[in-house]
């Protein structure tokens, strides 16, 4: 019944659109007129007009500079009118090309003339259509220019039109920076500014546009701190809009501009713009009274204005009710509403022990928590796990509140069920404290696939869920029974450990040695492995003492030859391989002193007094080196005296001559090397084991 109306509607009017064809340009007009009031209000009209294939010939009247501007103008209204129709309206508009005409009519219009006003108004509908064709616009800095001109100078219409399709289409660096060259943040005050309150119809886009520019970008943020207008910069005319007579979403705007600012770098947390102007409107627009759009929008900027910020974060843990505004945001029915609640626990707890137990103290958040990790949107999943992950950093929640309500069941079942990779990432940041030693949820964890899951993260493409899979393991390794580490290596493999070893990411290879150094812990643990991996272990730790890693690197590769050597039998294998003995001869000499630490740790465990073989392994040591580089490092200048006699002389002085002067520099540099009595201390325990040199 439906298609018969349309073709019954599309008839009627088959006479006029037919005129739209005439070479007699005032039929054209007359028929253009016509079409235009037929559309006007009519989805169902829209779509029939659309279906009979009439928008090239009304982009070719548009675009015509040969034809009656009256004419130009009815078409590219009646575009306009056909833009506000449905969805599937304006992509059939975008897929004729609509936008890029209107683009290019924009380029050659003449400013202040009613046909910019309506190409603007035309190409602000179809953008406000997701997803907007960003790409009809393009990085032109003579269009942006005549663009920002319109958006100072134009008419009101004009103005917020072209204000909000910029807004929409500033998606990155590239467009910020081209904005800001072009004066856009001029453009913006300009709109922002008025004796009393700018009307939100006009402050709104410029408030959505100076948001995107500003948004991580440190350059263009320091632009629009220093823009000013009139009297006024940009900062001091969105305070003046965040107070509590502004229109809500107007005071939303301004918070969130204020707020990218201050993470761009442009504003310090320290600002009275921020503590006393962003932070507290964000507070307020969370409270119980305000409408859930406007609150779940305030949470979620909260959360990323003190996400890295623990000064802010205290503040805002203290401001307005937060914490019971959050908990009841958590209870709105909206996505939007649980995600940004969640969210900014999240920040709160980050980094503040006393603000996470404020959190877990509010009534029944756990238990959203939890409902939160199993609700159907994904992104209200991801925030709960961003709000557990911040919360797991408390030892004490580990202990209590997280095994009360077993957090890590629906975790798992996350982490099991092919996440996406930012769900991913978070979830294995978080098991990376679930599984620290004292969490009593470490065990039901193991028994749920845990290791097998790691595992498989280690070998991921992506750097931060290697990092996150070999940390976690580390964590689990850590004191841990033997079986339980027998599991990891043998679901790891060793060939995935070489892998991991030449990662390119340093901080993956360190957590890969310290992984190893946690499995070669406790003597019958470092000799059951050994026995079985010895080869594998010691090929490892080669690779990296003779590779180009850095001195942190290879420190972990020292301690873990200092555990094996801790072992009972374990200690031959390294007593076995003169490779590595000489090595550990150069260490002791080597030039940095965490290194030079490290081989004494070797050196301390090989030559140990008192146990089996320990005469043999001194003579040993002594033939490659390792007692003379042990009494050369005696030998050297007494740290602990030379440290002692420094502080002496810096306390009683008060005048120097020039070469007392020099002195007193070289003592500093001295006392600057705190380590040194310490160092001095671990080679005479080292030497004191040799039965030759006592």
């Amino acid at each position: 019944m439906q298609q018969l109306t349309i073709f019954m509607d599309i008839e009627s009017s088959r006479s006029y659109i037919d005129e739209l064809y005439s070479s007699e340009p005032s039929k054209t007009l007359e028929a253009l007129v016509t079409l235009k009031n037929s559309v006007i209000g009519s989805n169902r009209q829209k779509s029939s007009v659309i279906q009979q294939g009439i928008v090239p010939r009304l982009l070719q009247l548009m675009s015509d500079e040969t034809l009656d501007p009256n004419i130009r103008l009815e078409a590219t209204i009646t575009i306009g009118s056909l833009a506000k129709g449905t969805a599937e309206n304006v992509s059939s508009l975008v897929e004729q090309g609509a936008a890029s005409a209107l683009v290019e009519l924009l380029r050659t219009v003449t400013l202040g003339t009613k046909l910019v006003e309506a190409s603007l108004c035309a190409l602000r509908s179809i953008f406000l259509h997701p997803p907007a064709p960003v790409t009809a616009l393009p990085v032109d800095m003579r269009l942006l220019s005549k663009l920002t001109q319109i958006a100072r100078e134009g008419s009101p219409t004009a103005r917020t039109c072209v204000v909000r399709i910029l807004s929409i289409w500033c998606g990155g660096p590239v467009e910020q920076e081209a904005l800001c060259a072009a004066g856009a943040c001029g453009a913006a005050a300009a709109l922002l500014a008025s004796r009393t309150s700018p009307p939100p119809a006009r402050a709104l886009p410029a408030l959505d546009l100076l948001a995107a520019m500003c948004f991580e970008n440190t350059s263009v943020s320091q632009v629009a701190l220093n823009t000013r207008h009139g009297d006024k910069t940009i900062p001091e005319l969105l305070t003046f809009l965040v107070s509590r007579d502004k229109p809500l979403p107007v005071a939303m705007g301004a918070a969130r501009c204020l707020t990218f600012m201050h993470r761009a770098g442009a504003l310090p947390p320290d600002d009275n713009r921020v503590v006393f102007g962003a932070l507290p409107c964000l507070a307020r627009l969370c409270t119980k009274d305000m409408p859930e759009d406007i609150r779940a929008t305030a949470a979620e900027t909260l959360a990323y204005l003190a996400e890295v910020d623990t000064s802010l974060q205290r503040l805002a843990a203290i401001s307005n009710h937060l914490m019971s505004s959050l908990a009841d945001i958590v209870n709105c029915p909206s996505a939007a509403a649980k995600q940004g609640a969640f969210k900014c626990f999240a920040s709160l707890g980050a980094n503040d022990e006393d603000i996470r137990k404020k959190i877990i103290e509010t009534h029944g958040l756990m238990v959203h928590v939890v409902n939160g990790m199993n609700n159907p949107e994904p992104t209200v999943r991801l925030a709960a796990v961003r709000c557990l992950h911040s919360l797991s950093r408390s030892v004490q929640q580990l202990r209590t509140t997280f095994q009360d309500h077993a957090v890590w069941k629906p975790l798992m079942q996350l982490l099991n069920d092919s996440p996406g990779t930012e769900l991913l990432t978070v979830g294995s940041s978080t098991l990376c404290n679930l599984l620290l030693e004292f969490s009593p949820a470490k065990e039901p964890m193991l028994d749920q696939g845990a290791v097998e899951m790691l595992c498989n993260l280690t070998k991921r493409p992506e750097a931060a869920l290697r990092l996150n899979g070999i940390w976690a393991l580390m964590n689990m390794a850590f004191q841990a029974e033997q079986k339980v580490k027998q599991r990891i290596l043998s679901c790891l493999g060793t060939e995935q450990m070489f892998r991991l070893l030449g990662d390119s990411d340093t901080r993956v290879i360190m957590k890969t040695l310290g992984l190893l150094r946690n499995l070669l812990s406790t003597r019958q643990h470092i000799d059951a492995i050994m026995s079985e991996y010895s080869s594998q272990v010691m090929q490892a730790v080669i690779v990296v003492l003779e590779g180009s890693y850095p001195a942190e690197v290879k420190e972990q590769a020292l301690c873990i030859l200092g555990n094996i050597g801790d072992g009972e039998k374990a200690k031959d294998l390294i007593m076995a391989n003169e490779d590595v003995l000489r090595k550990l001869v150069d260490y002791l000499a080597h030039p940095e002193s965490k290194l030079q630490e490290a081989a004494l740790f070797v050196a301390n465990n090989l030559v140990w007094r008192g146990e089996a073989g320990a005469a043999a392994r001194q003579a040993r040591l002594a033939e490659l080196g390792v007692l003379r580089a042990l009494k050369l490092l005696y030998a050297r200048q007494d740290a602990a005296h030379l440290h002692d006699k420094y502080v002496r002389t810096h306390t009683h002085a008060h005048t120097y001559t020039h070469a007392e002067l020099s002195v007193l520099r070289a003592l500093k540099l001295l006392y600057a090397r705190q380590d040194a009595a310490h160092l001095h201390d671990k080679v005479t325990t080292a030497l004191a084991q040799f039965n030759e040199f006592t």
